[in-house]
């Protein structure tokens, strides 16, 4: 468990501990119930990204993206008030109770590329890249807005978080290449 950091208690079961034995630790104050069904070893070294780990912990198959990558990778002003988790298109409804989350269903290659996997309190937290969240911003620029989208193209540039060689794979492979282009001119002319 303190590899792990954070826990589900149906990972602990399949380890073979008790659901008693949780409850007894939790009350002498050797666990932390995090949430419904999740557990976390106590430790003082808690990150300002938290709760991306226990979404994560709770949605593992979950991409965080748009307004939280791009607040994550340090592109652009945004502050978003819930965040934003790319799904499964086929997939069920993931049950977080606290935080506020605004689902985006993803399905095919949109699920799979462009996408780091980061270690936040010893939890593998799924993060679409620089890149794949610059093309994500025009792609679905109808609930982020198109303002957003050209400040992460300006701010991709500007504070280099990748090439221009990775942007335009991730935006071929989204098919994004023509809406992207006249923006990316503009800002190199």
């Amino acid at each position: 468990m303190r590899k792990r950091g954070m826990f589900r208690l149906a990972e602990a079961m399949a380890a073979g501990i008790h659901p008693e034995h949780i409850r007894r630790l939790v009350r002498a104050g050797q666990l932390i119930r995090v949430g419904r069904g999740l557990y976390a070893v106590p430790t003082p070294r808690t990150t300002e990204h938290h709760t991306l780990a226990e979404i994560a912990t709770r949605v593992p198959k979950g991409v965080f993206c748009l307004l939280t990558a791009l607040r994550f990778h340090g592109l652009g002003t945004q502050n978003p008030h819930e965040v934003w988790l790319a799904v499964d298109r086929r997939g069920g409804i993931p049950r977080v109770d606290f935080a506020r989350i605004r689902l985006v269903r993803i399905s095919g290659a949109a699920l799979t590329s462009g996408i780091d996997v980061h270690n936040i309190e010893n939890v593998a937290v799924r993060i679409t890249s620089p890149a794949r969240t610059v093309v994500d911003c025009f792609k679905f620029r109808n609930k982020t807005g198109l303002d957003v989208a050209v400040e992460a193209v300006r701010e991709y540039r500007r504070l280099r978080k990748g090439t221009a060689d990775e942007l335009w794979r991730q935006a071929d492979r989204l098919r994004m290449t023509r809406v992207i282009r006249p923006y990316w001119d503009a800002l190199t002319s």
